[in-house]
């Protein structure tokens, strides 16, 4: 007899856009005449561009039906959404989630904008403060649809 598996559902992801490595490319550039002068030890300077890409790489959050997945450059948490009071947002539109104990944990790569995203992706349990998704059933989607991904 099989396990059945459950249901992988909806699954926002919000990441560092890929653009931002154009960036980290111009910065490797500028640095070639710094690094390779003749002076020993400057090509170091290398590190800083590489610590960016592991950055930009890692730095994420995942909305699913079971909670948030929150990835930084140096550790990985889950929270479910049992766990969360509700989420705030902050004066420089930064969205933070707020545990039960009243902690807070910011949200890397999510703005005010994404609310409506993680409210679907969130199967109705965080509401969408902009009335956006306040029609939308989950009957409306179908089951392998994706409420979008910035």
């Amino acid at each position: 007899m099989a396990d059945k598996q459950p249901e992988p559902g909806r699954k926002a992801v919000f990441r560092i856009p890929g653009t931002a490595f154009l960036a980290i490319v111009f910065l490797m550039v500028c640095l070639i005449p710094v690094s390779f002068n003749g002076v020993p030890g400057l090509w170091a300077l290398y590190l800083v561009p590489l610590g960016l890409i592991l950055f930009v790489v890692r730095t994420r959050t995942v909305a699913t039906a079971q909670g948030l997945a929150i990835r930084t450059m140096l550790g990985h948490r889950d929270l479910p959404w049992e766990a969360l009071k509700g989420l705030a947002i902050t004066k420089r539109s930064k969205v933070r989630a707020v545990l039960g104990d009243g902690s807070q944990i910011t949200l890397p790569t999510v703005r005010p904008r994404h609310l409506p995203v993680i409210s679907l992706a969130s199967g109705g349990r965080v509401k969408d403060p902009s009335g956006l998704t306040d029609d939308i059933t989950p009957e409306d989607l179908a089951p392998g649809d994706s409420p979008g991904q910035d």
